[in-house]
């Protein structure tokens, strides 16, 4: 069954990363799977990343006040999730400074999937209305499927202050 409100496809993509983190640090010391599964993960974070931007802030930003804090936190999330993508770039997959790297993602990563659970998906759930949810959810879904492995989705860090004043 598909879900439909955007909130549990945002969701349903956190237990994913959470999952994948866990199944990367269990395949430690075989690069093969380490590799695959690294691929896998940060493409679908860079992808992740790009359907919030692209959807739910800019929705999220017509609703409050606060939104503007809460959209502004979470590109900077995004950047440093996207910094560390690119760092573990620089490294051989399985030496300490990328394992570094995705550690860093990883952090990062939590920080903001917890910060967006304890707010703006609490705050949005309660703010829009089912029918919106509902498109929100569809249009989050074919994002992610158009730009599988991260294709035509940019990595480039953005300006917090620049993104809320475009999308305000």
């Amino acid at each position: 069954m598909e879900p439909s409100r955007v909130t549990d496809v945002i969701r349903r993509d956190h237990v994913w990363f959470r999952t994948q983190f866990a199944a990367l640090d269990r395949a430690r010391g075989d690069d093969a799977a380490v590799t695959l599964l690294w691929s896998e993960l940060s493409a679908r974070l860079e992808v992740h990343a790009a359907a919030e931007e692209s959807l739910f802030y800019p929705r999220l930003l017509k609703d409050d006040a606060d939104s503007v804090d809460d959209t502004k936190d979470a590109i900077k999330d995004h950047n440093e999730i996207r910094d560390a993508i690119h760092e573990a770039a620089g490294h051989r997959v399985g030496d300490d400074a990328w394992w570094s790297a995705v550690a860093a993602a990883e952090r990062s990563n939590n920080e903001h999937m917890d910060e967006e659970e304890r707010g703006p998906l609490v705050e949005f759930d309660a703010a829009s209305p089912p029918s919106e949810q509902a498109e929100l959810a569809a249009a989050f879904q074919s994002f992610e499927i158009e730009h599988d492995g991260a294709w035509g989705v940019s990595t480039a860090d953005r300006n917090p202050e620049e993104y809320v004043a475009d999308h305000s």
